[in-house]
């Protein structure tokens, strides 16, 4: 509860804050949700389609951007902090199920997404949130975790820098593999994303080719449940 409390205060200006708190980059904070979204994309099929869920959706912006690239999903979302979800675009709120509740949530989803999340936490409640989102799986579904790079010296003071990452305690990409062991999941990807800043945007094109360079501002894995 004093998470929810702490992001129902950021609920109106969220966008802006998160813009300001990345302009070091070039670019806002739009472009680091797609950029999720389009390597989601990558990894599934055109057709995909069924249920999603995003954990921690904050105002739906990334959910926005998934449902753009990926019509066919429904996709749901939940996060503790009711103002966030009061801000949630309506064009996703009357296509799926957007809550503080969990029991509103369903357990058959084909894919989930925690995208900065996880860092915010505690760290003893990791282990059984992931083990929570794992059993509200489908066989053959996947779940991915996007997280700050610890290891990347520019992330840490954005990290810092920002209002509402004050309780942020960044996790090294082995806590993430091993949340994602207990939680009886095998672990598919393993990818370092988001490397070059607008001035360099030229470069892009070269990114996936780096992901294995322990060098990029977050990581992403990506783990599915047996079928």
């Amino acid at each position: 509860m004093p998470e929810a409390m702490q992001f129902d205060q950021f609920a109106g200006d969220y966008e802006r804050i998160l813009d300001r708190t990345v302009a070091m980059s070039g670019e806002n904070s739009a472009y680091f949700a797609e950029y999720k979204a389009r390597y989601l994309k990558s990894l599934l099929s055109p057709s995909f389609s069924g249920k999603a869920l995003e954990f921690g959706c904050g105002v739906g912006l990334l959910s926005g951007f998934v449902k753009k690239l990926l019509p066919r999903v429904q996709i749901d979302g939940f996060d503790l902090s009711t103002e966030s979800i009061r801000k949630v675009d309506s064009a996703l709120t009357n296509q799926g199920v957007f809550t503080s509740v969990s029991d509103e949530l369903a357990h058959d989803y084909r894919l989930i997404l925690v995208a900065n999340v996880m860092h915010h936490v505690p760290v003893e409640q990791r282990s059984d949130v992931v083990q929570n989102l794992a059993e509200r799986m489908s066989p053959g579904s996947i779940l991915a975790i996007f997280e700050h790079n610890p290891a990347n010296p520019i992330t840490r003071w954005v990290v810092k820098r920002c209002p509402f990452d004050d309780d942020a305690v960044l996790l090294f990409p082995r806590e993430t593999r091993t949340y994602l062991m207990d939680a009886k999941l095998r672990l598919v990807r393993h990818d370092f994303i988001v490397f070059m800043p607008r001035l360099l945007a030229g470069l892009r094109p070269l990114e996936p080719l780096l992901r294995k360079i322990p060098l990029g501002a977050q990581y992403v894995m990506v783990a599915e449940k047996h079928a």
